[in-house]
């Protein structure tokens, strides 16, 4: 899944600056028809100086960050042709100027009481007990004693009590204990031990209980993002759109003489710093699917969506 994950997080950067892009060139357009009716109004002696050298201004920042997002645009494409090892086609990219949403990285539903055994399928987990087999351990025995055998998820697809429950809430300490009831080596100076202290202090051993560790913080974390990302995203959409009103108010105010662009502008530049807080958020909610793919060890089935590039996760 580390490849497949990586591909998609490039993907998505791509994805993210082609909506910066399109908003600050969407932004230069209407600046730029302001700008138009200001100087006449000025040529006219409706409006004040003051308020053609705001509008300029605006104009100006608009084409900075049209430059920049470019700029940064063309890097994550090459980043992205980078890992893939060619040149990406364009019918494969994202669509300029569309929203990174759920459809772009459609996960399978991540199902009630998901067992913690889907994460041995992870390279990492998997490489740890490879290590401990070589070191003639029995890793049966080991899975018993270090594996916490819990549901990861809850009936609502959301972190369980037992996968919360094996940090230290404050410090997100590793609380789970080991308990061996059965030999784990079945050779060297620990054949036949049931010392816990002895065993857990060879190397293989602390490497794969190190492993076991990140696999289970790892998914309480991206399931923690996961529990709040769409609530955030609901609250930003709504902002946004009292914003796009308040500003499209505030236009209508400026060109029939009601007040002075100051006020106009101070809505835009609200507006537009609300447009460019959802689209990171849409990136990381986007972003939280391929993280739960990647540390569920791809497992969670990822796929793109059939409205989205054409690639898919699997």
């Amino acid at each position: 899944p580390e490849p497949v994950a990586e591909v998609a997080t490039d993907w998505l950067t791509v994805a993210e600056y082609q909506q910066r892009l399109a908003l600050a060139q969407e932004t230069l357009a209407s600046q730029q028809q302001t700008l138009l009716l200001t100087q006449r109004k000025h040529a006219l002696g409706v409006v004040s100086g003051v308020d053609l050298a705001s509008v300029q201004g605006s104009v100006e920042s608009a084409r900075v960050d049209v430059a920049n997002y470019g700029s940064e645009l063309g890097q994550a494409i090459n980043a992205l042709e980078l890992v893939v090892g060619s040149r990406v086609p364009d019918a494969l990219l994202p669509e300029p100027g569309a929203h990174v949403d759920a459809s772009a990285v459609a996960l399978a539903p991540l199902p009630a009481n998901l067992s913690s055994k889907v994460l041995l399928e992870r390279p990492d987990v998997l490489a740890a007990e490879h290590t401990l087999k070589a070191a003639n351990a029995n890793i049966g025995a080991a899975r018993a004693a270090f594996f916490p055998t819990i549901s990861l998820t809850a009936t609502t697809g959301r972190s369980s009590d037992s996968l919360s429950s094996l940090f230290d809430g404050g410090r997100s300490t590793w609380t789970f204990m080991p308990s061996i009831s059965v030999p784990i080596f079945n050779a060297g100076s620990l054949k036949g031990s049931l010392d816990s202290a002895k065993i857990a202090s060879a190397i293989e051993v602390a490497n794969y209980e190190k492993a076991i560790q990140t696999a289970f913080s790892e998914v309480a974390n991206a399931l923690a993002v996961r529990a709040r990302v769409q609530e955030q995203l609901d609250a930003q959409k709504a902002y946004v759109n009292t914003m796009t009103r308040a500003h499209r108010l505030a236009e209508a105010r400026y060109r029939h003489g009601v007040q002075s662009y100051l006020e106009a502008l101070d809505a835009q530049r609200t507006l537009y710093s609300a447009q460019q807080s959802l689209i990171t958020l849409l990136l990381q909610e986007a972003s939280n699917r391929v993280t739960l793919y990647k540390v569920l060890g791809g497992d969670a089935q990822a796929q793109a969506g059939a409205a989205a590039s054409g690639t898919a996760l699997r």
